[in-house]
């Protein structure tokens, strides 16, 4: 019984720990500042993950409301789209503009 507790812990921590991987896969790189790099096949690593440049204004292109019909995702799980990614658009683009 004990086991069986101890690797849903286990798997509901990786699950978190994958997630927040995932979210935090969006790259940017003051160097090249019109593109962000994301990755491209789920992520085992963060310094083992493919990644491809895409231009800036591709980042939360949606807003964050999901891709529309028949749209293929510029980036692995759309992460692209998510609410950290339109939270990171408005901070890369904060860099770029400074008020």
């Amino acid at each position: 019984m004990y086991k069986l507790v101890a690797i849903a812990i286990l798997s509901m921590v990786a699950c978190v720990a994958l997630g927040d991987m995932m979210r935090k896969s969006i790259v940017f790189d003051a160097s090249t500042p019109k593109v962000f790099y994301c990755p491209q096949e789920k992520p085992r690593a963060l310094d083992k993950m493919i990644v491809k440049a895409r231009p800036v204004e591709k980042l939360c292109e949606f807003e964050g409301k999901g891709l529309p019909k028949g749209y293929k995702s510029d980036c692995y799980n759309d992460v692209d789209e998510s609410e950290y990614a339109c939270a990171e658009k408005q901070r890369i683009l904060l860099r770029i503009n400074p008020p």
